[in-house]
């Protein structure tokens, strides 16, 4: 018994960062690839929501201790945000994540940080203008040195 609890153990283990980190590196690196959008959304989803996660769990890692069974709830929950079979991320993206987040963005943000934008404003030329300022060296400060 006790060699089979050893293995079980190490298992465990391992089970561990092969759902949380391997499988979804390499699933978001075959979705980038692939000409679908879905599996693209999936994993950004899956990478928001595994962040967060990360985050909750180490400002609470004090009471989590006590917790026994939290990381196999936490194995669980990520294999159901991971696994094809559930798509628990893009769920939870789409349910829940995304409402918060169309309330603090609007469509001119949402414009200014999307690399395929079509229209351009007068405030983008104003901020090149300034950007080009700030890199490009005034000829009085190069004579003051």
């Amino acid at each position: 018994m006790g060699k089979l609890w050893t293995f079980i153990a190490q298992l465990h283990s391992i089970a561990g960062p092969v759902v949380t980190l391997l499988y979804p590196l390499y699933a978001s690196v075959v979705a980038i690839e692939s000409q679908s959008k879905l599996d693209d959304e999936q994993w950004l989803a899956y990478w928001i929501i595994y962040s967060f996660l990360s985050l909750v769990e180490m400002v609470f890692q004090p009471v989590l201790d006590w917790i026994p069974i939290w990381y196999d709830v936490k194995l669980l929950t990520v294999a159901w945000l991971a696994l094809p079979q559930f798509e628990g991320a893009s769920y939870l993206y789409e349910r829940f994540v995304r409402e918060h987040i169309r309330k603090y963005i609007t469509d001119r943000e949402h414009l200014q940080y999307n690399p395929h934008k079509t229209k351009t404003s007068p405030n983008d030329n104003k901020a090149k203008k300034r950007f080009v300022q700030f890199v490009t060296p005034n000829k009085e400060d190069q004579e003051a040195y």
